[in-house]
């Protein structure tokens, strides 16, 4: 039997190009690749024509979904091409690593150990890693260095060549390069080299991996094989020529844990196979990896091309001379260095210097449109999914709302049946947790439309799965998962976010046992803010309950509990509390003041005055609340004229004190200046209050009155500070009309006028 090693990188076109022809020379008989053995039923669907890449396989624990783990694969993966090339021609492929149930088993295994480790300092701690000594190790190497040099091997190989950047020189050598040669035998040679001539630090899972890979060849031979391809990571291939015993593979493999694993496919994106998401074998331009693996020749006149259709797109003027200069530039710089064809550095900076003047802004557009790209795969269906994910699959096609890579926005008019059937589904994801769609603001209250932004991830596959436990239809799911919640019990305000959710997502089931739990907990709870903080959002279900064609009657009598409720305890929850107590009291009026406007229910209204008229008359309230329950009646016209005018003298008198007086001002002024603009009464009032103060206690109340005027908007202090420093302070004299007349003013023109009047001007005379 003949074993031939293919190492590889995972993601690269040279890579996978070489690997499909040397597979096509070499005709092998079974083909074993990097992966996880508990897929391999899985590969029937490699090569469906339904099947396009980018697409993973996802392996998880069926009771902790979220423990799991993906292998991406794009069309210009190695492994990927070796998988397609087997399916093509009818011979077996198998995935040949540490099947991913011994991992998980690993993990939890040492999981619990480290669990115990911290409840009993007594158990003994794990032996730490050791380190072989693979040879001569050149000065100054230690265990760190070991370390990076197994996590990446490329970057050590590109500084021996004289290169700063490992992926650079990794494109150069393999991904750019026309002619294969003996490729496979020299990165096998440099790794063998690396690996023996670095200490190694005895990493017990790569010893499992290796020798389950060992293992896996051997059973290829038992099974009468002759030609075996073997498609592993190029760190991989020197452990896999070392002439280890099968019996001391075995003997490490041996009692390894093992729980139970799922598997199945869901597409990939682009985004995903980035370095920026995180994924340890991802890439930084897997757009541009994607047009090499398209257009193998390209000297980069298609892909300048492509970046002016995509800036005139974006209304920059791009013309075709613009395309041949970059290309003439980055073909210049490609020679000036010596490389054997153009690469993407030599392109973006030609593209920065050509099309872009500079500007930072055009290739950051560059970067996510073309050199990481938008891409998303498509997946079978006739692939074994979850319940949930097949529903959730079907909705998408009925509502049209295609899965993008990027995102999407949509604007839904509730009024029209297939918008609001997609807020719908939608308000269901989103209460399962399965965060497709984001709902941004929209313009006015209670309106009939909706503002969501989609873009879907691959990692919601498995918050899909995780949710699949509460039903198999979304609907099912969403309903169980709300009455689970509601059975929970829990305060007013998280009921009420359940309700107020559930509404929307036209769960009733769950929301006809959400309204008896939320009324209960209303009638057991004493605490006021907790019931004023979730009124406002059950207000805008009962205003508008129609627009989405629920019964709005049935939140309505819940309210109108709560509000009863509210203005009897309200009086008494002001009363004696902190400053920072009763700023948050004073937003939570705010709330239910504008919640019961906007309701405009008559018996609500009364009951809602007579509660502030019980505030602002209780001498043991807050200042700053009984100051602003006076502004919401004064807004509301229930207090004004002589009334208004005895109450603020009474605040603000030297009986009550300057930092009652000022707290009180403070409320009253909460909201808007305009209001000291328009009205002058009121403006002579705090003029007259401001006056009578001495410089003392103006100093001491002066933060209070900061505080309270920083409020204001911009546009508004500037008139209020132009109106008080023309001097229209608007004092009033007592029992004294205002003639208008200025006495010294008018003596000055006396002698003017007899002049006119030819009257001699005597000494005697009166100038008045």
């Amino acid at each position: 039997m003949s074993v031939h090693l293919f190492g590889i990188r995972h993601h690269g076109p040279g890579s996978a190009r070489n690997v499909r022809e040397y597979l096509e020379a070499l005709r092998p008989d079974i083909v074993l690749v990097e992966g996880p053995p508990e897929a391999d039923a899985l590969l029937q669907w490699a090569a469906d024509e339904a099947m396009k890449p980018p697409v993973a396989l996802l392996c998880y624990r069926p009771d902790r979904p979220q423990q799991s783990i993906f292998y991406p694969f794009a069309e210009f993966s190695p492994e990927w091409q070796a998988i397609t090339y087997a399916r093509r021609h009818a011979i077996p492929v198998r995935f040949f690593d540490l099947p991913v149930a011994h991992m998980f088993g690993i993990e939890e295994e040492a999981q619990r150990r480290d669990e115990q480790t911290k409840t009993d300092p007594s158990t003994p701690e794990a032996e730490p890693d050791a380190i072989e000594a693979g040879g001569p190790a050149p000065q100054g190497t230690d265990v760190k260095v070991a370390e990076e040099a197994r996590r990446d091997p490329i970057g050590w190989l590109a500084e021996a060549a004289g290169y700063a950047d490992g992926e650079e020189w990794w494109e150069q050598m393999f991904e750019y390069r026309q002619e294969a040669g003996e490729v496979f035998e020299a990165i096998g040679e440099a790794m063998g080299a690396l690996r023996s001539t670095l200490p190694q630090r005895a990493d017990h899972r790569e010893a499992l991996r290796e020798a389950h890979m060992r293992r896996a060849i051997r059973q290829a031979e038992k099974e009468l094989y002759t030609t075996v391809a073997v498609i592993c990571g190029a760190w991989h291939v020197p452990g896999l020529k070392e002439p280890v015993k099968a019996k001391d593979d075995n003997e490490l493999l041996k009692g390894l844990p093992k729980v139970k694993v799922e598997c199945t496919w869901i597409p990939w994106t682009y985004d995903r196979l980035s370095l920026r998401s995180g994924y340890g074998a991802g890439i930084g331009s897997p757009g541009w990896y994607g047009h090499l693996w398209q257009h193998p020749n390209d000297d980069g006149t298609r892909w300048m091309s492509r970046v002016a259709a995509l800036f005139r797109g974006k209304g920059m003027d791009t013309s075709v001379a613009h395309v041949i200069e970059a290309v003439r530039l980055a073909t210049a710089l490609s020679s000036l260095r010596g490389l054997p064809r153009v690469g993407l550095a030599e392109l973006e900076e030609a593209t920065r210097s050509v099309l872009c003047g500079g500007e930072d802004l055009l290739m950051q557009l560059l970067h996510d449109e073309l050199i990481v790209g938008h891409v998303i795969g498509e997946v079978p269906e006739v692939v074994p999914r979850p319940p949930l994910q097949v529903d959730i699959e079907k909705t998408q096609k009925t509502l049209r709302l295609p899965a993008t890579a990027d995102f999407k926005d949509y604007t839904l008019d509730l009024r029209k049946d297939t918008d609001l059937a997609r807020s719908v589904f939608l308000h269901r994801l989103r209460l399962l947790g399965i965060g497709w769609g984001e709902q941004t603001a929209t313009s006015g209250k209670g309106t009939f439309k909706e503002q969501w932004r989609l873009q879907w991830t691959p990692s919601f596959a498995v918050d899909v799965i995780e949710k699949g436990n509460w039903g198999n239809t979304v609907a099912e799911a969403a309903n169980n998962f709300i009455r689970h919640e509601a059975r929970k019990g829990g305060s007013v305000p998280s009921i009420a976010r359940l309700l107020v959710n559930a509404l929307p997502a036209d769960l009733n089931e769950a929301v006809n046992e959400l309204l008896p739990a939320l009324n209960n907990a209303a009638a057991a709870s004493t605490d006021v803010v907790q019931l004023m903080e979730s009124l406002e959002p059950l207000v805008r279900v009962a205003r508008y309950g129609n627009v989405r064609r629920t019964d709005a009657e049935l939140v309505l009598r819940i309210v109108d509990t709560m509000v009863t409720r509210i203005c009897i305890g309200l009086p008494n929850a002001v009363s004696g509390i902190a400053d920072e107590a009763a700023q948050e009291l004073l937003d939570q009026m705010r709330l239910v003041h504008e919640a019961l406007a906007l309701l405009q229910q008559a018996s609500m209204d009364e009951a809602w005055i007579g509660a502030l008229r019980s505030v602002l008359a209780n001498s043991r309230s807050a200042p700053v609340l009984r100051g602003y329950a006076a502004r919401l009646l004064y807004d509301r016209k229930e207090l004004q004229g002589e009334e208004l005018e005895r109450r603020f003298r009474t605040e603000v008198s030297l009986a009550a004190g300057p930092d009652r007086s000022a707290a009180w001002l403070e409320g009253f002024l909460r909201g808007s200046g305009t209001l000291l603009l328009l009205d002058t009464d009121l403006w002579s009032l705090v003029d007259e209050w401001v006056a009578t103060l001495d410089p003392s206690v103006f100093i001491q109340v002066l933060p209070l009155l900061r505080r309270t005027f920083s409020l204001f908007t911009r546009p508004e202090r500037r008139q209020l500070g132009e109106k008080a420093r023309s001097g229209n302070s608007g004092h009033r004299v007592a029992n004294a009309p205002s003639t208008g007349l200025d006495p010294a003013r008018a003596a000055t023109g006396i002698p003017i006028v007899l002049r006119l009047l030819g009257i001699p001007l005597t000494d005697q005379t009166n100038p008045i």
